[in-house]
């Protein structure tokens, strides 16, 4: 894999109050990838993050695991495309207000 990718990634399970958003953040910061991630009012964590396409092939796998406490039932991913918001923040991932 070469080149840019940007990902929508919807994590279901045990994954609020265990401290997923601020593990994704800083996971996805340390493989330089930029975006967002959010919790979702269906009990489920988003993540919109860009960046090199290993990096987020990476990213992807360590999503179906989570941080200590998480249990993770269901990993479904989207590529985002052109005409789509931009995944990417202009620096690092911030955490977004619950969606």
């Amino acid at each position: 894999m070469s080149g840019h990718r940007s990902v929508e990634i919807i994590v279901r399970g045990r994954v609020q109050g265990v401290g997923y958003r601020a593990w994704t953040k800083g996971v996805a910061e340390a493989r330089g990838l930029a975006g967002s991630v959010r919790n979702r009012h269906d009990g489920s964590v988003e993540a919109r993050l860009a960046g090199p396409a290993e990096a987020i092939a990476a990213m992807i796998e360590a999503c179906r695991q989570g941080p200590p406490g998480a249990r993770v039932q269901d990993l479904a991913v989207r590529d985002l495309v052109e005409s789509e918001p931009q995944a990417a923040a202009p620096r690092g991932v911030q955490i977004l207000p619950t969606a």
